[in-house]
């Protein structure tokens, strides 16, 4: 009988539908790896920004048909994923689960699914290549909460640099500034999600993982290249690393350059690329005159970065389990931890 591997998928998750922005909402920032509060200062304060934040999420999503393609986007992966696995692992039975952190599906009732399946391996793999707290970190919490079924588990917290990854989107940066005419006088900017500077200095590894790829990727393209990383979504009051992908635009413009625009920490499309990127900032870029305005796709279901993510699955195979999932034999160089 073949081994059966079940690869559990993590990511943020996204509203279905407009009756689903405000439970995201709240399910988001009631999160305690995004508001650091007690239960019960946080919740209150999490219903709170969820109201009064439902409108304008609500105007986002509709721009999108009225709810996020993340669930899609996602399960196009795993399946693409499990076909990559099916080749580099013949002897085993792989199936990859999802796992959505705020919305459907939720850990609870994927938890359940593998349990079902009866895996004789579990490799945990987020979709999100840099680890941080708040996203990797919270995730794989949720997670070792909520799995008590047998199975020896191994878990993949970060893979900055894996070469898939990154020969992915340096492919789709060359043919993306291909196809608009190959401008010359462009700048290329890495914008990845931002995090409050506070988390950073408490020891989070996220921002120097995301330049680690932002320069693996540059190494690939042109040595001539004019290149910077730059940091998008920034809400609240408190204090975001940066510099931030607005400011970068605006100083393109005083600088009479245009800019590609490539999602460094995003491997799907969501709102963060398709609103912010492909509309605000578009429309910020315009208003500055900066042109062009380029935007490189997300990973998606890139050949190299799917076969990226099955040898980083195989990898894990072969890995001592460390004590409570602790996930550094991956990413000791970087410094992540769980």
């Amino acid at each position: 009988m073949a081994k059966k591997l079940a690869v559990v998928l993590f990511n943020l998750g996204g509203p279905d539908g407009p009756r689903a922005v405000r439970p995201f909402l709240f399910n988001l920032f009631r999160d305690g790896a995004i508001i650091g509060a007690p239960a019960i200062i946080r919740y209150p304060i999490a219903a709170l920004i969820a109201t009064t934040r439902e409108k304008t999420a609500k105007a986002n999503y509709a721009i999108m048909g009225g709810g996020s393609p993340l669930l899609p986007e996602t399960e196009k992966q795993a399946r693409a994923l499990e076909a990559e696995l099916a080749k580099a692992l013949p002897d085993v039975e792989a199936r990859c689960f999802i796992a959505m952190r705020y919305w459907n599906p939720l850990t609870g009732e994927t938890a359940r699914k593998v349990s079902a399946f009866a895996p004789d391996e579990i490799v945990l793999l987020p979709l999100y290549p840099q680890y941080s707290m708040t996203t990797t970190g919270s995730s794989l919490k949720v997670w070792r909460e909520t799995y008590k079924d047998p199975g020896r588990q191994t878990t993949v917290c970060c893979y900055p640099d894996e070469a898939g990854l990154v020969e992915a989107h340096a492919r789709l940066i060359r043919e993306t500034w291909e196809k608009a005419g190959s401008p010359a006088n462009v700048r290329l900017l890495f914008s990845a999600h931002g995090l409050p500077e506070k988390v950073i200095l408490a020891g989070d590894p996220y921002q120097r993982q995301v330049e680690v790829t932002a320069a693996a990727v540059a190494a690939k393209l042109p040595a001539d290249l004019d290149w910077t990383v730059c940091y998008q979504s920034r809400v609240g009051p408190l204090k975001w690393i940066g510099p931030s992908t607005d400011d970068e635009i605006r100083r393109a413009a005083a600088d009479g350059k245009g800019v590609i625009v490539t999602p460094i920490a995003f491997v799907s499309e969501h709102v963060e690329t398709l609103v912010e990127l492909d509309h605000e900032y578009a429309e910020l870029a315009e208003g500055e005159g900066v042109s062009p305005y380029i935007r490189v796709p997300a990973l998606g279901v890139a050949p190299e970065f799917i076969a990226g993510l099955a040898r980083t699955v195989a990898d894990a195979l072969t890995a001592d389990p460390k004590p409570n999932d602790a996930c550094a034999w991956r990413c000791e160089k970087t410094g992540a931890s769980a």
